[in-house]
């Protein structure tokens, strides 16, 4: 476990380190792009770039710290810390949106134009590419990981390709055609792009900090796992939630009241190893009832209806 850990740390901080990299590359291109072409579109390209190269410094730190073992202090260990960092980078990309809309409303009342679409475009270009290579990166470390963090900057970067095509559309449109107005109108569209990135990905990172229950089809599996158990009985109170990387589930069973606490500890050791396999990186606790044992009235965490269909239909 603690080599599959360092293992998937590594992973999480390649990325993170990846993206700065990439982001320091944009943002001097685009920078000097911005000057060349003094285009709202471009601009806002290079604030997005901006912010990515601080909210990829923040995933660096939020995975860095989220990879720290579980301490006397936080016995959980540190997993929310992805959250957190995702939602700095939400924060930053909303403040971006903004900023962005309201420069293209000024460039469109001035006018719109832009020059040197030339060397716009060839920034845009060279970005396309370099973005390209860190999606794929990224994309088999989150395979690897699941990690929340490295997901909201992926998030980042996807938008940033239909930017820089935005960005290539804008220029060639303002120069090439004659539409003067093309350039904020992109800008204006590439703002509302980057505020329903920011919604998606603080939805996720609501949700791990909220410990929302796994999805419906992820706990559908689990408890279809443990019905394959047949000493398990009556399974209810199942719990999930998601810190980071790290899954935790709990649930009650029950067992038959004359077993011995060694034989009903040997059982529930079965079942944890068994489930832990099908599941990565999982923390586990079983609690163990006696047979015939009532819940108090009003508790809406039972499953042991949809445990006993799957009982039946094994």
């Amino acid at each position: 476990m603690t080599e599959m850990h360092d293992t998937r740390s590594a992973l999480t901080r390649s990325a993170a380190f990846a993206s700065i990299a990439v982001a320091l590359l944009l943002v001097g291109l685009k920078l000097w792009a911005s000057i060349q072409t003094s285009s709202t579109a471009m601009l806002g390209s290079l604030a997005d770039s901006a912010l990515d190269l601080i909210a990829s410094i923040a995933t660096l730190v939020g995975v860095w710290i989220a990879a720290q073992p579980a301490d006397d202090n936080h016995r959980f260990g540190h997993g929310k810390a992805e959250s957190l960092a995702a939602m700095f980078q939400v924060m930053l990309i909303a403040l971006s949106a903004a900023a962005i809309g309201f420069r293209a409303i000024e460039k469109m009342a001035e006018g719109g134009r832009t020059s040197a679409a030339a060397e716009g475009i060839g920034v845009s270009v060279i970005a396309i590419v370099a973005t390209f290579g860190l999606l794929y990166w990224q994309r088999h470390v989150i395979r690897k990981t699941g990690s929340v963090a490295i997901s909201a900057d992926h998030m980042h970067y996807q938008s940033d390709l239909l930017l820089n095509l935005a960005v290539i559309a804008a220029l060639a449109l303002d120069q090439y055609a004659g539409l003067g107005r093309a350039d904020p109108l992109f800008g204006l569209a590439i703002a509302a792009w980057l505020l329903w990135g920011a919604w998606r990905a603080a939805t996720e990172a609501i949700d791990h900090l909220m410990d929302r229950e796994w999805p419906e089809e992820k706990r559908q599996r689990f408890v279809r796992l443990a019905a394959k158990h047949p000493e398990l009985r009556n399974l209810h109170d199942l719990r999930t939630r998601t810190s980071g990387t790290q899954d935790f589930a709990q649930f009650h069973v029950d067992m038959p009241a004359g077993m011995t606490v060694e034989q009903a500890h040997d059982i529930i050791e079965r079942v944890e190893e068994d489930l832990c396999s099908h599941f990565r990186d999982l923390e586990l606790f079983i609690h163990i009832d006696p047979e015939g044992h009532v819940d108090e009235p009003g508790n809406t965490l039972v499953e042991a209806d949809e445990f006993k269909k799957l009982e039946k239909g094994k």
